[in-house]
């Protein structure tokens, strides 16, 4: 009975979530409809004309800018994949600290990024590597340069920088997760290890790593499969960072998605490219999960 009573107390706690999941991701694909008609804003769905697959043909006859937008999306997501061991070695290297106290400050000072907004992270972005940021005042004052230069205008470096801070962002809080996999191994295995002689890094490399390698899978599964939607940055950080100078490069596929449905008032092309976009990361999702149990033995879900 008591087990019976913990499970309905757990069910009711998890039904606002399960409601709100529900208004916000299910609900609102109703609007996928307006795909399928010539939809103009201000004008009923009821007085406008059935148009059928007509957008989605469309976003193929639109290739040359679709090309564009998926490799910048890609390059993207590529780089930021490549980059998924780094909170993993980074929690590895935290757990390896004695100090306690230093532990705290350090996993706090690297977590409080992921709560800034990108708007603030942008103004700190444009302080500090604008034509009159602080470092080109350090770079020129010292020498180093004769002129300024700014990154944020620099459309060669804007998948390497975009990707930097997004790594900066994410690291101390996707370590969070690689700390919980840790604590869960269990410290006979190293008390058994340092007995046999082993050393801290002899440690790391038996224990650890192997400890960790399931959510590290988990998680550069779920990276793939999102790929199209630039990870957990996404539209937010190319929202903010979008200027003329760096467009080319920036412009990925959903805030190509808001560019044409929302800014230019194509509701309808918009939405088939958001269709099509949501269809192949479901595909993905999938594969990636057949791959995992094909591979490891084990699904994602």
């Amino acid at each position: 009975m008591k087990l019976k009573a913990n499970r309905v107390t757990l069910f009711l706690m998890v039904i606002p979530f399960v409601i709100l999941v529900f208004l916000f991701n299910y609900i609102p694909l109703f609007g996928w409809i307006y795909a399928f008609y010539d939809y103009k804003p201000g004008i009923p769905l009821s007085q406008t004309e059935f148009v059928g697959l007509k957008f989605f043909r469309w976003a193929i006859d639109e290739k040359e800018d679709l090309i564009r937008v998926l490799t910048n999306t890609l390059a993207l997501s590529l780089l930021s994949i490549l980059a998924t061991p780094l909170s993993a070695i980074f929690a590895i290297m935290l757990n390896e600290l004695n100090s306690k106290r230093f532990r705290k400050f350090v996993q706090t000072l690297t977590t409080l990024p992921n709560f800034i907004s990108w708007i603030i992270v942008y103004s700190l972005a444009t302080f500090m590597f604008s034509s009159g940021g602080l470092l080109n005042e350090v770079l020129m004052k010292l020498h180093w340069i004769e002129e300024p230069t700014t990154i944020l205008g620099n459309s060669d470096a804007t998948w390497w920088f975009q990707t930097a801070i997004t790594v900066w962002k994410s690291l101390g809080w996707g370590a969070i997760i690689y700390l919980a996999a840790i604590a869960g191994i269990d410290t006979e295995l190293y008390d058994a290890a340092k007995v046999d002689g082993a050393g801290r890094f002899q440690r790391i490399l038996a224990i650890t790593v192997p400890g960790i390698m399931p959510t590290f899978f988990v998680l550069l599964l779920l990276n793939i499969a999102s790929v199209l939607s630039n990870g957990a940055s996404g539209f937010e950080q190319n929202f903010v960072f979008y200027n003329s100078q760096v467009g080319d490069k920036i412009e990925a596929l959903d805030y190509y998605v808001y560019r044409v449905g929302i800014a230019t008032g194509d509701v309808s092309f918009g939405t088939a490219i958001g269709i099509a976009k949501t269809l192949v990361s479901v595909i993905l999702l999938f594969a990636m999960n057949a791959l995992s149990k094909r591979v490891r033995g084990h699904s994602v879900f």
